[in-house]
C-alpha cells in the first residue's frame, strides 16, 4: 500500500536537496513547559528553518542530549530535555505534494507542519485527516510520535497507522525511509516513541475523502455511567466518531453521568437547501477568544461545579443530525486561545488511563473515588478504544480511555491518583505517556510489556544515547 520504493527515495533525496543551512540556536536556555505548565526546566532550543538544518539539528547536542519539540500539547515533559538541547520542529512546515488520484488521497508533508495548516490546505480539496487528538494545534511529527487518537479509534485506530512512510533523522544527521511494511521495527518503533528514535524531518500520510466539511451529530444526555456505556457501545458500529464528556463531580445515582456525542461527515444530500450547499467544503475555523488572565484557583471545585450543571442542562437530552464544524465537533477548545493558563501559574496535570473490556468495575471505582475527592476537572471524557497496533508503545488497545485534567498541586490528589495508577496496572490498563507528568517509573515496564523491544530497536537508531528527554529519564525508558 505504501509507494514504490524508487519513490521514497527520490523524496528522500528531495529533503536532502532543499536549500539548508537556516537555523537559529538560543544563545542562553530558555524555560520549556509541556502545555500543563508543569513541570518546567531550561534548555538550549534550536529553531532549524529546513530540513537538512532540521535533520542536522542533534548533531550539536551536548551530553545532556537532544529531543524533537513541536507545538508543546503534549501536557507533561516529553518535550523537554533540561540542560539539553529541544529542537523546535514548527519552522519546517508545508505541504509538499498531494495525490488526490485515487479513493484516498496521500498528502508528503514537512514534520512541523500543524493540523490546523494541513487541514486549511486539504479540506477544500474534499479530504481530511485520518486522526485528529482534541486540538489542531499539533504537529504531524508531534501526532506520529506520540502515535495520537481521536474520536475514530474504534473505527480506524491511531495516527500511524494511516502514515504510509516517514523520513526519519538519526542523531548523527544521517536519514532513513521508514515504511511499515520495508522496515516495521523501526517504523514501528517510531510511532509512539515519543521522539526518543530520530526527528521526523517528513511524512506520507493517507487522507479519507470528504464530501462536505460539516459533521452530522447525534447527541443524548445521559443520567448515569450505566447509561453511557451503553449509548458509547450501541454506536460503535454506527458512529466513525464519538466521545462522552463526563461530570466528574456528580455522585450517588448521577455519577458517570455524561453529554455523549456521536457522527460522521455530512453528505452532500444534506446541505440541500441551506446557504452552506454553495460552498460545502469552506473551511475557515474562527479565530480564537484570548484566555483571560487567570489567578490561580479560578477553576476550582465551586467554579467548576457550576459549570459542570450548566454544561450538563444545556445539552439535549436526544438530538439528531444536527450539522456542526470541524472546529465545533473535533476542536471545542481551540476556540479559546491558551485555555491552559485557565488553571493560573501552578498549571494542572491531565490523566489518562486505558482500562480493558471486561473491567468496567475498576473504571467505574476511578471516577468513584475522583468524584468523592471533588477532582475539579472541567475536561473528563471517555471513549471506546479499537484494536491496538504493533507499536511497542503506543497508548491504545481494545477497551475504555477515560481523560481528566484537574489542577497542579494537591497532596491528596496525589494519592489518589498513586492508587488508581496501581489499579488500572492490575486492571491490564496504562496510562497514556503523552499526558503523563506523575506516575511512577517502576510501572512502565508491566503497563508497556513490550518495552525492551522498543528498547532494543530504539539502540540501532541511537546506539550512542544522543536522544534525551526529562520524560525519558524521569520514567527510566532508556
Amino acid at each position: 500500500m505504501g509507494w514504490p520504493m524508487g519513490r521514497l527515495t527520490g523524496a528522500l533525496e528531495a529533503v536532502r536537496a532543499r536549500v539548508g543551512g537556516g537555523h537559529a540556536t538560543s544563545a542562553t536556555p530558555e524555560v520549556v513547559t509541556g502545555w500543563g505548565g508543569t513541570p518546567a526546566s531550561a534548555a538550549t532550543v534550536a529553531r532549524p528553518t529546513d530540513a537538512r538544518a532540521l535533520a542536522a539539528a542533534a548533531t550539536h547536542a551536548g551530553p545532556r542530549g537532544a529531543i524533537a519539540r513541536g507545538l508543546g500539547r503534549a501536557y507533561g515533559d516529553a518535550a523537554m530535555n533540561a540542560g539539553g538541547l529541544v529542537v523546535d520542529a514548527t519552522g519546517v512546515s508545508g505541504l509538499l505534494a498531494l495525490d488526490e488520484s485515487g479513493p484516498v488521497g496521500v498528502a508528503r508533508v514537512l514534520g512541523g507542519t500543524s493540523i490546523d495548516t494541513l487541514l486549511r490546505a486539504v479540506v477544500p480539496r474534499g479530504w481530511f485527516v485520518p486522526v485528529t487528538p482534541g486540538t489542531r494545534c499539533v504537529t504531524v511529527c508531534g501526532s506520529i510520535a506520540a502515535d495520537v487518537h481521536g474520536k475514530n479509534h474504534h473505527a480506524v485506530g491511531t495516527f500511524g497507522r494511516h502514515v504510509r512512510s516517514l523520513v526519519l533523522a538519526l542523531p548523527d544527521g544521517s536519514t532513513r525511509v521508514l515504511t511499515p511494511e520495508g522496515t516495521p521495527a523501526e517504523f514501528w518503533a517510531t510511532c509512539g516513541g515519543m521522539g526518543l528514535t530520530g526527528t521526523i524531518v517528513e511524512a506520507t500520510v493517507a487522507l479519507p475523502r470528504i464530501h462536505t466539511s460539516l459533521v452530522a451529530v447525534d447527541t443524548d444526555r445521559a443520567p448515569d455511567l450505566d447509561s453511557t456505556f451503553a449509548l458509547l457501545t450501541e454506536g460503535e458500529h454506527r458512529y466513525p466518531y464519538s466521545v462522552a464528556w463526563l461530570d466528574l463531580l456528580a455522585t450517588g445515582r448521577s455519577l458517570g453521568r455524561s453529554v455523549v456525542t456521536q457522527g460522521d461527515f455530512a453528505p452532500l444530500a444534506a446541505l440541500d437547501g441551506l446557504p452552506q450547499r454553495a460552498d460545502p467544503l469552506a473551511f475557515a475555523p474562527r479565530r480564537p477568544l484570548p484566555s483571560p488572565p487567570a489567578p490561580s484557583g479560578l477553576l476550582n471545585r465551586g467554579s467548576i461545579r457550576l459549570f459542570n450543571e450548566l454544561w450538563y442542562r444545556k445539552a439535549p437530552v436526544r438530538r439528531r443530525d444536527e450539522l456542526q464544524s470541524i472546529a465545533t465537533f473535533f476542536h471545542p477548545l481551540d476556540l479559546v486561545d491558551g485555555w491552559n493558563r485557565l488553571y493560573g501559574p501552578r498549571g494542572f496535570l491531565q490523566w489518562q488511563c486505558l482500562i480493558p473490556f471486561g473491567a468496567e468495575d475498576v473504571l467505574r471505582r476511578c471516577i468513584e473515588s475522583l468524584s468523592a475527592h471533588g477532582a475539579a476537572s472541567f475536561l473528563t471524557v471517555l471513549k471506546r478504544f479499537g484494536a491496538a497496533n504493533p507499536a511497542p508503545l503506543s497508548f491504545p488497545g481494545p477497551g475504555w480511555t477515560l481523560t481528566l485534567d484537574v489542577a497542579a498541586g494537591s497532596p491528596a490528589l496525589g494519592e489518589i491518583l498513586d492508587r488508581l495508577d496501581r489499579d488500572v496496572l492490575d486492571a491490564g490498563g496504562r496510562l497514556y505517556l503523552a499526558k503523563e507528568s506523575r506516575m511512577r517509573p517502576e510501572l512502565v515496564a508491566p503497563m508497556y510489556p513490550r518495552l525492551d523491544e522498543w528498547r532494543a530497536v530504539r539502540a540501532t537508531l541511537d546506539p550512542t544515547g544522543v536522544l534525551q528527554s526529562d520524560l525519558a529519564r524521569r520514567l527510566e525508558l532508556l
